[in-house]
């Protein structure tokens, strides 16, 4: 098969990850935005989005070629509203071509090239920028950013687009890659560090923004610290994995042993106890399933407390109930070791891609070293104050979450029961004020009869069931959760638990 040569300018399908392929075309990149180290690749704006990614050469294909093969594969509203944006792009290309045909043949005579009849001309890969020494300006429409209009977000962070003609769009497939953000004032960030960067809010939580963004540049600098990571379910994989491409040096252990083959053949290192990986490492990462799993780690046989010394840190990553929070600090505490909890929100495919909010409290010296291990596993991270907020907040969001999970399951079974389509209801609440990512993803894994679990269903009930009890402990009504959490238990009595979350839909079907 001949080696395809791309070129700015040229229209291609990108692929990343496991999403489907996005129709997109090769644009010059901001002048201060590095390019990955590593294999060859270009920067890609996405059509029907404002979103921008590095795409690996081998993961890009051209657009005409494989057209119709693509469209074939993916039959989403938004995939559909990318692929006409692209043909309405050729239309009015065409256009311009046609009512300058003879001024683009004269200025290409005089130069002693061709006219640029064929928009898909190939170039050599290994040319580092076709453009380079002129403008890059005809390969860009209106919508493409131009070298003038990038501007830093904040000095020493990855600059981001900021467009004045349209609003920034919540795309499913790409987000991972977006660069459009709201702007904050520099005045409200304060370096900590060259790769960390802080934001002061009244309500005394701070957030951390990654200097440089894992995603598009892999250009975070480990610590040198030991880490290590106990638990490799759906979350822990990830994280560990984007921590070993960040260059971290990581011990791992796990419960069912084998699961640490994958990461040892990646370069972890093997523990065989939690205590043993605990006396091996500067930091300790664990995520684990519920507050006994999180308990029996640190205080059971060659648990976590056996190999504390002073001066070790534990990061706890389980999404767990306050008191047990507190518990694990006081004991860590105890022993002379530094406490940290850091729930995550996001799913196996955030986790995969590096792209979780961590929701950090406890030791604010840790929460500072643990800072490239967060750029590595997430898009930002908050710290909350003392031990047991950010597992409050982080009840507070699941519960949230889980109960609207529950009302989409139930409005998609209500239009099935009443003779309207579920594809439209899906079309139209997309187009609608709760349009978002989460909404498009579940709504069209239902319809699918998909529930591979991105986050298990048992887990999200466990949450919702710690959200009520906290509610109890402050006489808060919980009302709605409540209500939620008893169809997530009609689901785990249909045999759900281990699926996705978005399986409770079927407690309505049954």
């Amino acid at each position: 098969m001949a080696t395809v040569h791309l070129r700015i300018g040229d229209l291609v399908w990108g692929k990343l990850g496991r999403y489907p392929p996005w129709p997109g075309k090769i644009v010059s990149p901001p002048k201060d935005l590095k390019k990955p180290r590593g294999k060859k690749c270009f920067f890609v704006k996405f059509f029907g989005t404002e979103d921008h990614a590095w795409i690996k050469v081998e993961q890009l294909k051209p657009y005409h070629p494989h057209k119709e093969e693509m469209i074939k594969i993916n039959k989403g509203k938004r995939f559909q509203q990318a692929v006409d944006a692209v043909e309405e792009f050729l239309k009015k290309g065409k256009g311009k071509e046609q009512g300058s045909h003879s001024d683009d043949k004269k200025s290409a005579d005089g130069k002693g090239r061709k006219a640029a009849a064929k928009p898909m001309k190939i170039i050599e890969e290994d040319d580092e920028d076709p453009f380079k020494g002129g403008s890059s300006d005809k390969d860009l429409t209106d919508s493409d950013p131009e070298p003038s209009s990038v501007q830093p977000l904040v000095a020493g962070t990855v600059s981001g687009f900021k467009w004045d003609s349209s609003p920034v769009k919540d795309d499913p497939h790409f987000h991972h890659f977006q660069l459009s953000q709201s702007e904050k004032p520099a005045s409200s960030m304060e370096p900590i560090s060259k790769r960390l960067k802080i934001v002061e809010e009244d309500s005394g939580s701070t957030s951390i923004q990654p200097a440089d963004s894992t995603a598009i540049n892999g250009n975070i600098t480990p610590t040198d610290k030991r880490i290590g990571f106990l638990g490799l379910g759906l979350m822990g994989s990830g994280v560990v994995s984007n921590l070993l491409k960040m260059g971290h040096v990581v011990t791992v252990w796990n419960r069912t042993a084998e699961k640490c083959d994958l990461f040892i053949q990646e370069g972890a290192r093997l523990g065989r106890t939690p205590a043993e990986v605990v006396s091996m490492c500067d930091i300790t990462f664990s995520c684990v399933s519920d507050p006994k799993a999180a308990r029996d780690l640190v205080l059971g046989p060659s648990g976590v407390l056996q190999g504390i010394r002073p001066g070790k840190c534990y990061v706890e990553m389980s999404t767990v109930d306050p008191e047990t929070i507190i518990e694990l600090s006081q004991v860590i505490s105890s022993r002379g070791g530094r406490f940290l909890e850091a729930p995550v929100s996001g799913s196996q495919q955030l986790s995969n891609d590096g792209m979780l909010v961590i929701l950090a409290a406890g030791d604010r010296t840790v929460y500072e070293d643990c800072s490239s291990c967060f750029q590595a596993m997430g898009k930002t991270s908050f710290f909350l104050g003392e031990a047991g907020n950010a597992a409050r907040m982080m009840l507070i969001l699941n519960m949230v979450q889980g109960s609207f999970m529950a009302t989409i399951a139930e409005g998609l079974t209500l239009a099935q029961a009443t003779g309207q389509s579920q594809q439209t209801f899906l079309d139209i609440l997309c187009q609608g004020q709760m349009a978002s990512t989460f909404v498009d993803q579940k709504c069209q894994n239902i319809l699918q009869g998909n529930f591979k679990p991105d986050y298990y269903l048992k887990h999200i009930q466990k949450d919702l069931r710690l959200a009520i009890s906290m509610g109890d402990s402050v006489n808060h009504p919980t009302p709605m959760a409540a209500a939620a959490n008893e169809v997530y238990k009609r689901a785990k009595a249909l045999d759900q638990s281990d699926n996705d979350m978005s399986a409770v839909y079927r407690a309505y079907i049954h």
